[in-house]
């Protein structure tokens, strides 16, 4: 039994690793990246205290050489779905019962565990799965998902710590309640930590949960699983399963346990999971908490003051780490006028000393895009600006599948304003430009604001103040995550919580207090310690 209140250890964001040349860090990611690669895993599902396999194997892919198998999952159906849920369910009342400190001291333990002897392990996993280069894959599958379980374990500690004001003769408190019911985790192939924040986030708040991660993601996804499992998650506390999207849907938004979704994918997804539960609302026993973040298209606004060479770096940065791949990458930018051939000239430098390839050679800046679906949906773009004569192809526009996904990153120029590209998610590698009259800032800004049904993510250049201001107010709806003299994209746990509005989802923001708040139920409590023992109030009194 607790006889005190702990405080967890003040969180500190993990510091990012260079992996320069003769650096032991890039000695042993290396050696472990080779080590992997020689390797085919069977990845079972973890469902209660089992591995569970079965005979649908489907093979783990290189995007880079989609020839090279790293190994077999394990497909489940809908029994599996049902055995995850039941097998959660054993596991609340103890999970629930657990005492805060306890629970968060695992994680707290896989921090250290990720931060020291799992962070090879974890990179090498992302950068061979997802096609992330080493330092994309650091600060997303180290960095981030150790500063998701320090910061999340302060800010449930911060939680229970909030406490109501009592009055003479009344002690009131406040309990901070896992939800009634299991929570499904339904988790991207582009982030690591995300896959990995979104069933931890609730676990550690009491929750017990059922884990769908992307199928492009289960290597790293079952990377995390056992980094859980030596942390000391009991079992059935998350359960794993690889089951296709519309079977595990059926199952665990008709179960009447269900409590609530953490998802992070797409905005169709999203919307079609939403609506299921409101078609299904009668069959809860609690209305389910529903916290996502969708899509965006993230854009870059230059005032004609701004510095150009900075810009162009936002550009290259902000579009092209990760191919593009990330809900918050710049693809769209106003650029001004006076502005636009100086700016023009740095990306298409920068671009031209781009190299493209496998993430074991770190000299890549460029990897390859997911898969092959992801891969033609992008050519598809590419093929009609190039066709079209609204739009100018100035950089790219080249893609081979041969190998791997690779596909060029592409600099479009748009004549319409209303271009597909310039409204439509495409989550590649390419960015569509609209070069505005220098004098027109005003009209661009709500340009800006009107073109998309997104808001996510979107920044701000220019080295007049009453202009930032005037932007930062214009577009307080536009974007989530705003910036200002800097790219759209590398929020940083503790400092940037992430998430946005609009189509791009709840803004309940992943990395702070607010994310953890929509995992536990309040109940109040009033203790009064000498109880009235007459009905009459004192107004009730004979008036004279």
């Amino acid at each position: 039994m607790a006889t005190g209140f702990f405080r967890v250890p003040t969180p500190v964001n993990e510091p990012v690793k260079s992996y320069a040349p003769g650096s032991p860090e890039k000695e042993e990611l290396l050696r472990t990246y080779k080590e992997l690669k020689s390797q085919q895993l069977d990845v079972p599902m973890y469902i209660g205290g089992d591995k569970v396999y079965t005979d649908n194997k489907q093979p783990m892919l290189q995007p880079h050489d989609h020839q090279h198998i790293l190994g077999h999952y394990s497909e489940g159906d809908a029994s599996h779905v049902e055995q995850a849920i039941n097998a959660a369910l054993a596991a609340r009342e103890a999970w629930a019962a657990m005492g805060w400190e306890h629970r968060i001291s695992i994680f707290l333990k896989a921090a250290e565990l990720l931060a020291g002897p799992w962070r090879a392990r974890l990179n090498a996993a992302t950068m061979l799965g997802q096609s992330k280069n080493a330092y994309q894959a650091e600060i997303d599958s180290a960095c981030e998902l150790v500063d998701f379980l320090r910061f999340n374990a302060q800010y449930a500690t911060d939680i229970y710590r909030m406490q109501p004001e009592s009055s003479p003769g009344v002690w009131n408190r406040s309990e901070h309640r896992p939800l009634e019911g299991f929570v499904f985790a339904l988790t991207p192939f582009n982030f690591t930590a995300i896959a990995g924040n979104l069933p931890t986030s609730v676990a550690m708040m009491g929750n017990v949960v059922v884990w769908k991660p992307a199928h492009t993601q289960i290597y790293a996804a079952h990377m995390i699983m056992e980094l859980l499992k030596e942390a000391g998650l009991p079992d059935g506390v998350i359960n794993l399963v690889y089951v296709d999207g519309p079977t595990t849907g059926d199952v665990v938004f008709n179960h009447s346990d269900f409590a609530g979704i953490h998802f992070t994918g797409s905005t169709g997804v999203f919307q079609h999971i939403w609506k299921t539960i409101g078609t299904n609302i009668h069959k809860y026993k609690s209305y389910p908490r529903i916290v996502g973040e969708t899509g965006g298209k993230d854009f870059i606004l230059a005032h004609k003051s701004a510095d150009a060479k900075a810009l162009a770096t936002a550009i290259s940065r902000g579009a092209f780490e990760f191919q593009g791949q990330k809900c918050s990458a710049a693809s769209r930018a106003y650029i001004p006028s006076n502005l636009w051939e100086e700016v023009k000239g740095y990306v298409q430098e920068d671009l031209k000393t781009f190299k493209m390839g496998a993430p074991e050679d770190f000299g890549n800046f460029i990897n390859a895009v997911i898969d092959e679906k992801s891969f033609d949906k992008i050519a598809r773009y590419i093929d009609n600006a190039k066709e079209s004569s609204e739009v100018e192809v100035i950089a790219g526009g080249n893609y081979d599948k041969s190998k791997g996904y690779f596909i060029e990153p592409t600099v479009l120029l748009s004549h319409n304003p209303q271009y597909v590209t310039m409204c439509e998610e495409i989550f590649g590698p390419v960015i569509t430009i609209y070069v505005y009259d220098e004098n027109n800032f005003e009209d661009t800004v709500e340009l800006v604001n009107s073109t998309s049904p997104y808001a996510l993510t979107g920044a701000i250049f220019s080295q007049d103040r009453y202009v930032i201001e005037y932007a930062t107010k214009r577009l307080d709806q536009a974007a989530g995550n705003f910036y200002i003299n800097d790219k759209p994209t590398g929020a940083v746990v503790g400092q940037q919580p992430f998430g946005g509005a609009r189509a791009s989802g709840t803004n309940d923001k992943a990395g702070s207090m607010l994310n953890l708040l929509r995992w536990v139920s309040a109940r109040s409590i009033k203790e009064t310690f000498v109880p009235p023992v007459d009905y009459r109030y004192p107004f009730l009194g004979e008036n004279k």
